[in-house]
């Protein structure tokens, strides 16, 4: 890791704050698809009777 100085501490919080917001869109996009699968399937299953 190279020496990042007196910016040590914001650097490392910028990392972990993406980390955290990329986490949460994986996860949010991950709910929706389920939740838009089963909305489908839902819609599916009337149409076909």
């Amino acid at each position: 890791m190279p020496d990042l100085g007196k910016y040590a501490l914001e650097v490392a919080l910028a990392y972990g704050a993406t980390g955290v917001l990329l986490a949460a869109l994986v996860m949010m996009s991950i709910r929706r698809a389920a939740r838009m699968r089963r909305e489908l399937d839902r819609v599916e299953a009337r149409r076909h009777g």
